[in-house]
């Protein structure tokens, strides 16, 4: 398989001093092309923090993180936000969608900072998903499950390589997490590397590798 991502020996603290703080110890992974890779541990464990650093929206004390063999840690803010917006998409636990704005302005989003204001990529997308009829929509319309399909969608906007999960399915019940997780695992057959973390060792059915971060390491479960 094609790796899109691989963190070498990552190492993340929080303080400094006797409050020094280690959360991730010499994390290595590697997630490739068109792969579902569940991330399981505890709350508290350092998961969002992974995912963050994964996102390049936190920055490691020590370490590689190399995206398309390319090590974004040598990268400038401008250059790590554009590379942001064109490889990876977002997904988290609380929907986040703008509330003065439709579902297809929500999910347009993406786009209209990118410069492309073209309508029907979004439209194709909420189609795939099947809310399609609810683009005119306001976010306080919809259901919880409706809302975390918008932002699955939100995310899809710019052709990601890479979809960052945390925690998705959290405030559902467990009829609706079950059309996310497929929602996300269709996703893999486009290529597209989805990287989930949770706590609910339920997910593992849906995942093509299980992975468990605890006191501070990363293992293959």
């Amino acid at each position: 398989m094609d790796e899109i991502i691989k963190l070498d020996n990552i190492t993340k603290t929080y303080g400094d001093g006797s409050k020094k703080l280690v959360v991730l110890q010499d994390i290595n992974l590697s997630l490739n092309k068109g792969e579902f890779v569940t991330l399981l541990g505890p709350s508290g464990c350092g998961k969002s923090t992974l995912l963050n650093l994964i996102g390049l929206l936190d920055t490691p004390d020590s370490g590689k993180i190399l995206i398309n063999n390319v090590n974004a840690l040598d990268l400038d803010e401008k250059e790590k936000s554009r590379l942001r917006s064109k490889k990876i998409g977002f997904v988290f636990q609380f929907d986040s969608l703008l509330h003065e704005f439709t579902m297809l302005e929500n999910v347009e989003m993406p786009g209209f900072i990118n410069g492309d204001f073209k309508r029907t990529k979004a439209l194709e997308i909420l189609g795939h998903l099947g809310i399609k009829e609810l683009a005119g929509k306001m976010p306080q319309e919809l259901s919880g499950g409706e809302k975390q399909r918008a932002c699955i969608a939100r995310a899809l906007r710019n052709n990601p390589s890479i979809i960052l999960a945390d925690e998705p399915t959290g405030n559902l019940d467990a009829d609706n997490a079950h059309i996310i997780y497929n929602d996300l695992k269709s996703l893999t057959k486009k290529g597209v590397c989805v990287l989930m973390v949770t706590h609910n060792p339920k997910t593992e059915k849906y995942a093509d590798r299980v992975l468990h971060l605890e006191n501070k390491t990363l293992t293959a479960k």
